[in-house]
């Protein structure tokens, strides 16, 4: 038993232009969608312009109202770091209103930011977004790469395009740090199947280094190192191990020493985020007042739609034999996606799952494998269908946090 099984590799001749045409179908993909988000943030400053106007107040242009809400939020945060930096000194009791609150976001994409707004003229708002748009598009090639790498190019192509679509893909034009996570951790899981376990753990490194649930990356290093070890005794796959968990735990010395106290994040997290654990219970609660009453808070329908979603793409994950070590990452993610008191189950954090949209576009029929075409017309018809409502989700849930309707 290997980390992939190698049978199912699609080596044919003529690959390398038929992947170069699925890379065009994701990246198309991926700018319509981007589309779709700037919409719904469209729609948000058409409504602030037409409150503007009605109460005789200055107008803003709609660059800036759009830049507005692509950096709400986790951006706001994430743009502090950038001018700021870490805090020197964290007040006690800090709250959500202090500044010194920012020592809750980790390094990787302010810190990433900082360095493109040195040479990028835009200012560091551009920046964010210029950089996120990049990242995005190499996240969903990447995306593409892993599914080429184990099951084939038509199946890379469905999951470029169904990842870049899946309403959760918001984030990729927000200034949020889940493109850089996904390009760090779609390179360690690629470079885990190809059992490159130095690049592996320098890239689990830097993903630990960029968000909370990054650390799942360790889970995907440590199952792989025990395939390795247990089948060949390849004890060199180790070095992924002890590297993997360096970003996060670097990060928290840091944060400590600057601020000059010890476990500075996890007080800040508890104090200015009100993040406790509720085991799954507060995913629970959210579905349960969806289903006695859709129409009483936004958070309940998106968190009983992200599980909904997620329920479906682990079981294509079943049914399509993911490799282990995604598997792995998949599992933490979804744990840490469930375990917090405040926010729970969203599309954001499903979204950072991604080895599950290979697993969708691995289960979904192949017309191609049909020679009567007895299925193909519905097949694509169903697929057909779930892109336009993902695109309708996604410019949708862009206009609801546009409106700070519910938590991202």
């Amino acid at each position: 038993m290997t980390v992939v099984d190698t049978e199912t590799l699609d080596t044919a001749p003529g690959d390398d232009d038929r992947w170069r045409r699925a890379v065009g179908v994701g990246l198309a993909a991926y700018v319509v969608s981007r589309l779709c988000v700037l919409v719904g943030a469209a729609v948000r400053a058409s409504q602030l312009t037409i409150d503007a106007r009605a109460d005789n107040e200055p107008e803003e242009g709609a660059v800036s109202l759009i830049t507005s809400v692509l950096t709400s939020w986790d951006g706001r945060w994430y743009l502090e770091l950038v001018r700021e930096w870490y805090p020197t000194e964290i007040p006690p009791s800090v709250t959500y209103d202090d500044l010194e609150a920012r020592a809750a976001f980790f390094p990787m994409y302010p810190g990433a930011v900082r360095v493109i707004d040195t040479f990028l003229p835009g200012g560091d708002t551009f920046a964010a977004l210029f950089l996120n748009f990049v990242l995005g598009g190499l996240a969903v090639v990447m995306v593409g790469m892993m599914a080429r790498r184990v099951f084939s190019i038509s199946v890379a192509a469905r999951s470029m395009v169904i990842f870049s679509f899946f309403p959760g893909s918001f984030v990729l034009s927000f200034a949020y740090s889940e493109a850089l996570l996904i390009v760090f951790a779609a390179a360690c899981l690629l470079l885990l199947v190809d059992e490159q376990w130095l690049l592996a753990g320098l890239a689990a490194a830097l993903a630990t280094a960029t968000r909370p649930n990054g650390i799942a990356v360790v889970a995907a290093c440590v199952v792989a190192a025990a395939i390795a070890i247990r089948t060949r005794r390849q004890w060199s796959s180790l070095i992924s191990v002890l590297l993997a968990p360096i970003g996060f735990i670097g990060f928290q010395l840091y944060v400590d020493d600057t601020a000059g106290e010890s476990r500075a994040w996890f007080r800040v997290q508890r104090e200015a985020w009100a993040e406790g654990t509720s085991f799954g219970t507060t995913a629970i609660r959210n579905t349960f007042t969806f289903i006695t009453d859709p129409f009483e808070s936004p958070a309940g329908a998106l968190t009983a739609l992200s599980l909904v979603a997620l329920g479906g793409m682990c079981w294509c994950a079943w049914k399509r034999r993911l490799p282990l070590p995604w598997i792995a990452y998949s599992a933490v993610v979804i744990a840490l996606m469930l375990i917090p008191e405040t926010v729970t189950a969203r599309p954001r954090f499903v979204f950072t799952a991604f080895p599950l949209f290979i697993a969708v576009a691995a289960w979904w029929p192949d017309p191609s494998d049909d020679p009567d075409h007895h299925r193909a017309s519905w097949d694509r018809s169903g697929w057909d269908f779930t892109l336009v409502m993902c695109g309708a989700g996604l410019t949708g849930l862009t206009g609801l946090y546009a409106v700070f309707g519910a938590i991202p």
